[in-house]
């Protein structure tokens, strides 16, 4: 794990080596040939290069994933995407993981004197919360609960214990206006506070939690919580291109990430990323109809937003963006409901742009399947 950055100067255009991983697929599928696989590697690399940004894809096709990656996770050290020493941060793309817990324990607490659901008030874990008897499990997981309160991305320069973070996201929603609970405003504090109620329930940390009910479930090799990334292994640098190659570097700092448990703290690769995503419907951490349960909340407006994932086109395809402030990370994933085809897209060299960084995963999603997939 790197502690500080290497001073780095304006580079060429340099390439890394490429990776193809295999993984389980949903169904089985004809395997794609040598052929197939190298065009598909060729088409994403030119993608990703006329467009400036560098990082590292899984590509679904027909159920079978392929990882193709491009350019330098750390330029300084010459570790390129794909490198098996690099985990990337998974920003946002990691609430679809803490709702998933959070359907288990209403599973698992089903006809016990801790059962609760999706209609349950959070007053029952946080009474000091404002608007917490009217605020539901069902809210937090929509982004519909009313809290507007900012400022859970801005570094504060020490690192939080879980519960020392969730404290300090509860006494930012009691000094800050809330809006009306129903109404949708993306916000992390939500998931930070399902963070803490998955504690509460269980009685372990969300970070115990988070190993046995999601790693060790699927047997995830390069999935980790921050504090909990081998000493063998590295988070990336992002990069800012602004007409040369790997500008202002930056990189998710153990402060900012202590700051966001359950909902950007999580660090993985896109192969490990797409194994979580089958995982969800295919029993290892959810049922089918688990999954449908958290993607059709009572509470999910107009936006189509419920439980981590945007749900389009008639509940065939689902999808998630991601990045982390004052860094160049986007992180997207767009896959059709049965895990067949799509991509997830880790980029660490970008222009800060998401709807730029989701015009070149629509290229990429065209060339998989064309006519299937959303551009945004």
């Amino acid at each position: 794990m790197k502690h500080k950055l290497l001073t780095l100067a304006a580079a060429t255009l340099a390439l890394s080596s490429t990776a193809f991983s295999t993984a389980h697929p949903a169904h089985v599928a004809k395997a794609a040939t040598q052929a197939e696989k190298s065009e598909m590697r060729s088409f994403v690399r030119n993608t990703l290069q006329k467009n400036h940004v560098r990082g590292s894809v899984v590509v679904i096709k027909d159920g079978t994933p392929q990882q193709i990656s491009y350019g330098y996770a750390w330029y300084g050290k010459k570790i390129g995407n794909g490198n098996s020493k690099v985990v990337y941060p998974t920003a946002s793309l990691q609430k679809v993981v803490t709702g998933a817990m959070i359907v288990q324990l209403i599973n698992e607490t089903a006809n016990t004197d801790q059962e609760f659901s999706q209609y349950t008030k959070i007053s029952r874990w946080y009474p000091n919360v404002e608007n917490a008897d009217k605020i539901s499990i069902g809210n937090l997981l929509t982004h519909t609960s009313g809290i507007h309160a900012t400022g859970t991305e801005v570094n504060r320069g020490r690192n939080y214990s879980e519960d020392k973070a969730i404290q300090w996201v509860i006494n930012n929603i009691n000094s800050t206006p809330e809006g009306k609970v129903g109404s949708y405003f993306y916000n992390n504090s939500n998931y930070i506070l399902l963070a803490g109620i998955i504690s509460k329930i269980t009685g372990k940390s969300y970070e115990e939690n988070f190993q046995e009910r999601i790693v060790d479930r699927l047997n995830l090799k390069s999935t980790f919580l921050y504090q909990d990334i081998p000493s063998s292994l590295t988070d990336p640098i992002s990069y800012y291109w602004n007409g040369k190659n790997y500008q202002d570097p930056s990189y998710v700092k153990r402060s900012l990430a202590s700051q966001l448990p359950g909902a950007g703290n999580m660090f993985s690769t896109p192969m490990d990323y797409y194994r979580i995503q089958v995982g969800l419907t295919n029993g290892s951490i959810l049922s089918k109809a688990d999954f449908n349960y958290l993607t059709h909340l009572k509470t999910r407006n107009e936006k189509d937003y419920s439980g981590g994932v945007y749900l389009k086109n008639n509940d065939n395809l689902k999808m998630a963006y991601g990045n982390l402030a004052g860094t160049h990370f986007g992180n997207w994933f767009q896959m059709t409901t049965d895990n067949q085809n799509g991509l997830v897209m880790f980029l660490n060299q970008t222009t800060d742009s998401e709807k730029a960084n989701k015009v070149v995963g629509y290229e990429i999603l065209n060339h998989i399947k064309p006519d299937t997939f959303s551009s945004n």
